[in-house]
């Protein structure tokens, strides 16, 4: 299913780079390459273009390449997730590319990689699962559909929240299950295993198309590079303010997927709202009212493709970020 087109309102400031130059990699698979120390370490992935419209994840990998990365230990593996959704961007028609087939981000689980289904986004995922599963920790670049302010998914574990306050940034931290229409690449096997020390963020890095984006991705990038512990703190030092993020957390408390054929806002909401009174008006599912669950309600992610069987906003509460 070709992705459907989106009215977004929102101009396009950031040049797709040209990742053709890394599609050979150098371990089999296109579009990834691997850094390996040679010591003993963890294996650290870092994956852009899981939707093949969101450049900042691009940019970023494309910055990291030319750095010519040398980790101290362990390896680091960079992936361009769906160079063939990228291939389709068209600057005057930017939503179109966000995948050829399906959504790459719903597909991760070994019941689905293991079952009959088929199709681009399939085959790209079984290729790149093995590459996933030997991962220690990865960081997973995407942005929005809105101006909401930047935020980094940790997953509902204490040690994705663990993660998130070594990385210092961005400043919101939100802490979820994830979707009813399938698993993320960051919740896939052990990382969301509370048992495993591997782990997983995916940082959200601002409106798709905006330049603060791709700072923010490079940024992010590099602090995750440094808490992993296979670069040292002298890696790419013009990058980092320095200055860690005073950062709040939010723990979404229930995922609001879309039933009827037509879902609407009651207002432009872009996320990072604070409904201060239980019982608000969101928006219509359908005729349904969709109302906050409490009072202080952290609006996150409202979404511009309002489908059915799509998450339509994620209500969440500030909480303790200690806890």
């Amino acid at each position: 299913m070709a992705t459907p087109r989106v009215d977004t309102g929102y101009p396009v400031e950031l040049i797709a780079p040209d990742i053709s130059p890394y599609r050979r990699g150098n371990i089999g698979v296109e579009f990834v390459t691997t850094y390996n120390s040679g010591c003993a370490g963890p294996h650290v992935l870092i994956s852009a273009l899981v939707h093949g419209n969101e450049l900042s994840g691009a940019i970023a990998l494309d910055w990291l390449h030319r750095q010519n990365p040398r980790p101290a230990a362990g390896k680091l593996t960079l992936v361009f997730a769906n160079a063939d959704a990228y291939a389709l961007w068209d600057v005057a028609d930017p939503t179109i590319s966000r995948w050829v087939d399906e959504d790459l981000n719903r597909l991760w689980s070994d019941a689905i990689l293991d079952g009959p289904r088929d199709s681009a986004e399939l085959r790209r995922a079984r290729s790149l699962r093995p590459i996933v599963a030997d991962a220690n920790l990865l960081l997973d670049i995407h942005s929005m559909q809105t101006a909401m302010p930047p935020l980094l998914l940790s997953g509902p574990l204490a040690k994705g929240r663990d993660l998130a306050r070594k990385v210092a940034m961005p400043a919101l931290v939100v802490a979820d299950e994830g979707h009813a229409q399938g698993p993320r690449l960051r919740d896939y096997r052990s990382f969301s295993d509370p048992a495993s020390t591997n782990n997983a963020l995916l940082v959200e890095t601002g409106q798709h198309w905006a330049k603060c984006s791709a700072d923010i991705a490079i940024e992010t990038a590099v602090r995750f590079l440094r808490a992993s512990g296979i670069f040292t703190e002298e890696f790419a030092p013009e990058t980092a303010t320095g200055v860690a993020a005073t950062q709040r957390f939010v723990e979404v408390t229930q995922a609001v997927t879309i039933t009827a054929a037509r879902f609407t806002f009651a207002q432009p909401f872009i996320g990072g709202e604070v409904l201060a009174e239980r019982g608000t008006l969101v928006g219509f599912d359908g005729d349904v009212p969709v109302l906050t669950p409490y009072g202080d309600c952290v609006l996150i992610m409202p979404t511009r493709r309002p489908w059915k069987g799509m998450t339509a906003v994620r209500f969440g509460r500030f909480v303790d970020a200690a806890q």
